[in-house]
């Protein structure tokens, strides 16, 4: 290879490639989809798991139990962890907490709960707090700020009204 080889044969803007134009474009007649068979016709379209007529991975794994995939992604948190990890009057957000590494993964919703004692002052933002840890931050002198964020789906408001 030489020096003036290295570019060669690379364009920029390419031009698109027009088929069924006739034998001499190298591309005409079959329009390049070759003879016969499904994917030679207009309107083919294979499915995203198909693996050329074995049994996809998908049926051939076993599947248990329910997956609700409307649920929220709750990501919980102790105040313990709080006493640790923060000096006392912090404000502790949610992109503080990713920032030092206690939250790793993707979530929907930040939950603080109250496992842990606590004896530092915060000022607590998250979209949920348990009844003790929202009661161990304010015993210590701290303050909860509820972010909004995304509510759980409920099918039918009235029926979960009249259970309360």
């Amino acid at each position: 290879m030489k020096l003036h080889d290295v570019h060669q044969g690379i364009v920029k803007n390419r031009k698109r490639k027009r088929v069924g134009r006739g034998p001499g474009s190298g591309n005409g007649k079959t329009a390049g989809r070759g003879h016969k068979g499904s994917q030679s016709r207009a309107g083919n379209s294979t499915q995203v798991t198909f693996q050329g007529g074995m049994m996809p991975v998908v049926r051939r794994v076993p599947k248990r139990g329910f997956n609700n995939r409307f649920a929220l992604e709750v990501y919980a948190i102790n105040v313990g962890d709080l006493e640790v990890w923060f000096e006392e009057g912090t404000e502790v957000t949610p992109e503080l907490l990713k920032e030092r590494g206690l939250v790793k993964r993707r979530y929907d919703v930040l939950k603080v709960l109250g496992d842990g004692e606590l004896n530092k002052k915060f000022k607590v933002h998250a979209h949920r707090f348990s009844g003790s840890g929202k009661e161990k931050i304010e015993k210590a002198g701290g303050e909860c700020v509820v972010l909004p964020g995304k509510k759980p789906v409920v099918k039918n408001p009235q029926k979960s009204a009249a259970k309360r």
